[in-house]
C-alpha cells in the first residue's frame, strides 16, 4: 500500500479551519475531504474551476475544492498558491 504522502499531488502546508467549520462539520468528514483535495479530487466545483485547478498545479496558483458534509453543508478547501497553508471554510465565511 502506498504511503498517503505519495498519493498527494501537492503539499497542504499548515491546515486551518474557520469557527463555522469547526462547529458544523465532523472531523472525520474533514479528513476525507482533505485527502480528496490533496489527491486532486476537487469535489463539486464547476468544470471551469476544475480546469483552473489543474492549471494551477503546474503554475503555482491557489487551489479551490468544494465538498458537502453528510448533512449537506457546503464547505470549501483552499490551498494558497505557495502551498504554505490550506484553509477549510464555509462559503459565507469567505
Amino acid at each position: 500500500m502506498k504511503d498517503v504522502d505519495q498519493l498527494e499531488r501537492f503539499p497542504l502546508g499548515r491546515i486551518v479551519m474557520t469557527k463555522g467549520v469547526h462547529l458544523s462539520i465532523a472531523t472525520d468528514q474533514l479528513v476525507v475531504a482533505l485527502l480528496r483535495h490533496a489527491k486532486g479530487d476537487w469535489g463539486d466545483v464547476c468544470d471551469e474551476d476544475r480546469h483552473t485547478n489543474e492549471e494551477s498545479l503546474t503554475r503555482g496558483f491557489r487551489l479551490l475544492s468544494e465538498y458537502r458534509s453528510l448533512d449537506n453543508t457546503k464547505f470549501w478547501i483552499i490551498s494558497e498558491a505557495d502551498r504554505s497553508c490550506t484553509t477549510i471554510l464555509l462559503p459565507e465565511e469567505y
